[in-house]
C-alpha cells in the first residue's frame, strides 16, 4: 500500500525485523522507559514469534510499525486479573502491541498508513475486538481513534499504560473518518 514514498507492509525480511528490534529500543527503552538499556541498543519484544508486524518503510528505512497477535495470553493478561470482565462481547480477539513511529516522522500519514493496514489485517481474519496497552502521554489520541479506556493503569510510575480496547463497530466509524482526513497532525509521542 504506497503513499507518495512511503510503503505500508507486512515485515518478511530479516533487515526489516531487525530495524524493528531497533525501533522497538528507542521508543520502549530510551523515549518509554519501560525496560532496561542494553549495549546491542535493541529490544526483542517476548512475543516477537508471535507477532505480525505491520510496518511503514521510505526506501529501505523503518519510519513506523505496529504488532498484531491473536494468541492468549495476551501481554494485558499479565496485567490485569480478568481481562475477559472489563471487555465487550466479541467473537474473535487480537492484540495490538508495539505502535512506534520515528521521532521525527510522527505525522498522520504514517499512522493513517498503519491503521488503515491494521484495519485491513483485522478485518480480513473477521477480528471484532481489539485490546492494547497505550501509553497515558497519547491517551486523547487513542480515544479520538476510538479505543475505550478501561481498568487501572499498567505499569511502572516511568512508564504507564492505559489499557483500552477497539471494537469493530468503533474501527468502522475512524476508517471513514480516515478516508475524509486530510490533516497532517504531529502526535508527540506514540
Amino acid at each position: 500500500m504506497p503513499t507518495g514514498s512511503l510503503r505500508f507492509k507486512v515485515a518478511t525480511e530479516d533487515w526489516e525485523f531487525d530495524q524493528i528490534h531497533q525501533l522497538n529500543y528507542r521508543t520502549f527503552v530510551e523515549e518509554i522507559p519501560q525496560h532496561p538499556p542494553n549495549c546491542e541498543r535493541r529490544l526483542v519484544d517476548k512475543f516477537h514469534h508471535e507477532n505480525t508486524y505491520l510496518i511503514c518503510l521510505e526506501g529501505n528505512k523503518l519510519q513506523g510499525m505496529v504488532a498484531v497477535r491473536d494468541r492468549r495470553p495476551f501481554s494485558l493478561d499479565d496485567k490485569l486479573a480478568n481481562l475477559d470482565d472489563d471487555l465487550p462481547p466479541y467473537r474473535s480477539m487480537c492484540e495490538f502491541r508495539l505502535l512506534a513511529i520515528e521521532k521525527d516522522r510522527r505525522h498522520a500519514a504514517i499512522l493513517q498508513g498503519l491503521a488503515t493496514l491494521l484495519g485491513q489485517y483485522c478485518e480480513e481474519r473477521d477480528y471484532d475486538l481489539a485490546v492494547m496497552s497505550g501509553t497515558v502521554k497519547q491517551a486523547r489520541l487513542y480515544r479520538h481513534l476510538g479505543f475505550v479506556p478501561f481498568g487501572p493503569l499498567v505499569g511502572t510510575p516511568e512508564a504507564r499504560f492505559q489499557p483500552m480496547y477497539l471494537t469493530r463497530a468503533a474501527y468502522e466509524t475512524l476508517k471513514r473518518t480516515l478516508r475524509r482526513s486530510d490533516t497532517d497532525a504531529r502526535p508527540s509521542g506514540i
